[in-house]
């Protein structure tokens, strides 16, 4: 065989492997929305736009939390209007929550519920057996307890988890002595983080998705002034982001700005570049983030905002 026929073969052989990588790699589509419906527009418009969703097309979807207005009743019947909505989804849904749709209900404007009482109220209508909302083909794994809320889920080379972190400093209160609920879930919500960090390494995984709702204060925490609710969370995550080998998408709401940066800084103040945070839209912005998970792909996710109603091309 000639040199340049040697040469050919090869490209040729170096071209299929190539395309045959590419074929067998696993992808993941999934779109992202949070603190929404806040209005009654909002309401009317949902439907259309989790339908566009799953044309365009997405394999689940994940809602971060604050499915009503901070002014709206924590009512049985809006809990169950969101629940009807969420489980017609035509992919399957998963379902966070925030702090609107629970430990914000004391207030007067919102009926001046017990938060524990709705969040158990929550517990029994979205998360009482071990499947996402909508077509029950994605199995969920629940974190063992009292927190059903947690829960994990493997699709492709990606681990997804749901995490109980709201808004309002993840309910520590402002007062210098925490509250006796934070003192409770806090250190099972950083039990499943970490044993989920061990489960995706120990499974080598390309990633890690990481759901909650509450804005955690990335730029306080690098500033040495972190939130108080947020700063065990923070440090352990930094922790384990260093020592996973694979990348970290943390998703979440709250602020109502939708952004897609890398926050998380070391403790010599460097970015972490294997982190990137996804913040969803939120009222009086309607939207959705689509993202493309592909181990073909530098970075391995790929993101697309898409504001809601569509803008005109």
């Amino acid at each position: 065989m000639s040199s340049r026929i040697r040469r050919l073969a090869l490209a040729a052989l170096a071209a299929w492997s190539l395309v045959a990588s590419l074929a067998t790699a696993e992808s993941v589509r999934f779109g992202l929305i949070g603190d929404t419906p806040y209005s009654t527009r909002e309401r009317a418009e949902l439907p259309a736009m989790l339908d566009a969703m799953a044309d365009s097309p997405v394999d689940f979807i994940v809602h971060v939390g604050d499915i009503k207005s901070g002014r709206e009743r924590c009512d049985d019947a809006l809990f169950a209007d969101r629940h009807a909505l969420f489980d017609s989804a035509r992919v399957p849904f998963v379902f966070v929550p925030g702090d609107n749709e629970w430990t914000d209900c004391d207030r007067v404007s919102n009926g001046g519920y017990a938060p524990l009482e709705r969040l158990t109220v929550l517990r029994r209508l979205f998360w009482r057996d071990p499947f996402a909302l909508g077509p029950r083909t994605l199995a969920l794994e629940r974190q063992a307890g009292a927190y059903p809320e947690h829960s994990r889920f493997r699709r492709g080379p990606l681990l997804f988890v749901t995490l109980n972190l709201p808004g309002g400093n993840n309910n520590r209160g402002l007062a210098d002595e925490p509250r006796q609920e934070f003192l409770e879930r806090n250190p099972v919500v950083l039990a499943w983080l970490r044993d989920s960090f061990a489960l995706a390494r120990r499974g080598r995984l390309a990633g890690i998705v990481l759901l909650f709702q509450g804005n955690p204060g990335f730029r306080h925490h690098a500033q040495g002034a972190p939130h108080a609710g947020f700063r065990d969370f923070l440090e352990a995550l930094r922790d384990e982001t260093l020592a996973f080998p694979g990348r970290v998408l943390v998703v979440h709401g709250d602020t109502h700005i939708s952004r897609i940066d890398q926050p998380l800084r070391d403790r010599r103040g460097k970015p972490i570049p294997a982190l990137t945070r996804v913040e969803v839209f939120g009222y009086p912005f309607m939207g959705w983030t689509r993202v493309v998970a592909d181990e073909a792909t530098p970075g391995l996710f790929r993101f697309e905002t898409h504001p809601w109603p569509p803008r005109d091309p």
